[in-house]
């Protein structure tokens, strides 16, 4: 056995090392309810070729994003990620990297953490930024937790357009933790009141631009009113390539910004890994999470890097750390700077106008068809409209037919019957013309 190298005799004398009766007493603690009386019906084992045989089977079963039309979005996008992106992050040098806590060994991967740092800072229009989070999910419940610990009040409002996946985590992350969160109901049509539950308790408004259902926004207008309450302004960026056309969180007035870096130099890769991005104001970076690498001069006046915080319970008491996060994505940050340098400044610019001139051309074309309509009057490459039908059955008409039509809402929102007929869609710089064509013939055909 491969990789099961021990044998009864062996397992009966660690047992017995251990001073367990048996492999059952290992597992007292989990409650009766929780264990299985049989094992699962799983085939026997089988060789190592005939499970990846099996397995390959399967995966020939999917539709992958690189050999269909795609249209989706949601928070995980479709970009070209040049060749020199792979290459270079599949150097031994950063791929077997771990954490640089002995700096003096680790100038290389110190240094494209701080030109990292410098990247986000730079997009979010913010003052500092930290060396990555693990997602925007789970960044959005750091933001929170680092409000409430700026404001010292324990009200969090979460705007009905921020992604569910990123709301339910943060939602998770606080339950036991002392805030009181108020999620507002998807709101696709812009309607909901910010403004108006904004109180003297609440620690931070948590929006996200552009907004789960595409609509972009001013916020300089919610900035203003949290800061007249005394609360601070958190703000989520899905879709970072539409921060080189959009106006900043910072310039809006945002306190704290989080992002999903994915988009830039990190594939789809079945939905994983993420990479968490912060972004702040320099008179709250002692209560950012995770690490952040600064410029230094060694003895002999040279330039190098260092970690100049790392607020973390391994590093300082429990109760005084900003975070339990272990560690950063690494790699994905990498990629992420590796291909934002690659672009420079005109380059993501540029990207950015394709990705917005390709989401119009999409909507003018989908526009034309009879008894759709488009709820996203403003947006930037993602928009939702509304079918006058179902969504979900005709995605997955679609997707017989081998488009990747976009994302029915109600796979978020199956508790919003009236979300049933909303579609999210999504067109980056890998859709032609004449996809969208393909795409609107086959939404035409299902509708008629």
């Amino acid at each position: 056995m491969r990789y099961l190298p021990l044998s009864d005799a062996d397992r009966q004398a660690m047992l017995a090392g251990i001073g367990a009766r048996d492999i059952d007493a290992l597992f007292r603690d989990v409650p009766a309810p929780a264990c299985l009386d049989q094992p699962l019906p799983l085939p026997a084992h089988q060789s190592e070729m005939a499970v990846e045989r099996h397995f390959v089977a399967l995966a020939g079963k999917n539709l992958s994003a690189a050999s269909a039309p795609m249209f989706i979005g949601a928070g995980a996008y479709r970009h070209h990620s040049p060749a020199a992106v792979d290459a270079l992050i599949q150097r031994g040098e950063f791929m077997t990297s771990y954490t640089p806590y002995q700096p003096e060994v680790s100038q290389g991967t110190l240094q494209v953490l701080f030109e990292f740092q410098t990247q986000v800072a730079l997009l979010t229009g913010m003052e500092v930024a930290n060396a990555s989070l693990y997602d925007a999910a789970t960044a959005c419940a750091e933001a929170a937790m680092m409000a409430c610990r700026i404001t010292r009040r324990d009200g969090v409002l979460i705007s009905g357009d921020v992604h569910p996946h990123y709301a339910e985590t943060t939602v998770t992350a606080l339950q036991y933790a002392g805030p009181v969160v108020e999620q507002l109901a998807p709101d696709p049509l812009g309607f909901e009141d910010l403004l108006g539950r904004i109180d003297s308790r609440t620690a931070c408004v948590l929006v996200q631009n552009p907004g789960f259902f595409g609509r972009l926004r001013d916020l300089a207008p919610l900035a203003a009113a949290c800061h007249e309450m005394g609360a601070l302004l958190v703000v989520v960026v899905a879709e970072p390539v539409s921060l080189g056309l959009i106006t900043s969180p910072g310039e809006m007035g945002a306190d704290i910004v989080v992002a999903e870096g994915q988009s830039l130099g990190n594939a789809l890769n079945f939905g994983g890994p993420g990479l968490g991005l912060m972004a702040t104001r320099e008179k709250y970076l002692r209560q950012m999470p995770g690490r952040l690498v600064g410029q230094t001069l060694d003895a002999d006046g040279r330039r190098g890097w260092v970690l100049t915080l790392s607020t973390r319970e391994q590093h300082i008491r429990r109760e005084k750390a900003t975070s339990n996060i272990c560690t950063n994505s690494g790699l994905c940050a990498l990629a992420f700077a590796i291909h934002l340098a690659l672009l420079g400044e005109e380059g993501l610019a540029r990207l950015a106008r394709l990705n917005h001139a390709g989401a119009v051309t999409l909507v003018e074309k989908i526009g034309q068809l009879k008894g759709v309509r488009i709820l996203a009057p403003t947006f930037f490459n993602e928009f939702s409209v509304h079918l006058g039908r179902p969504a979900a059955p005709v995605v997955e008409a679609l997707a017989r037919q081998g488009i990747l039509a976009g994302v029915p809402a109600s796979r978020f929102y199956p508790s919003y019957p009236e979300l049933a007929e909303v579609l999210l869609l999504a067109a980056t710089e890998t859709n032609s013309e004449s996809e969208m064509d393909l795409l609107v013939a086959s939404l035409k055909e299902q509708l008629a």
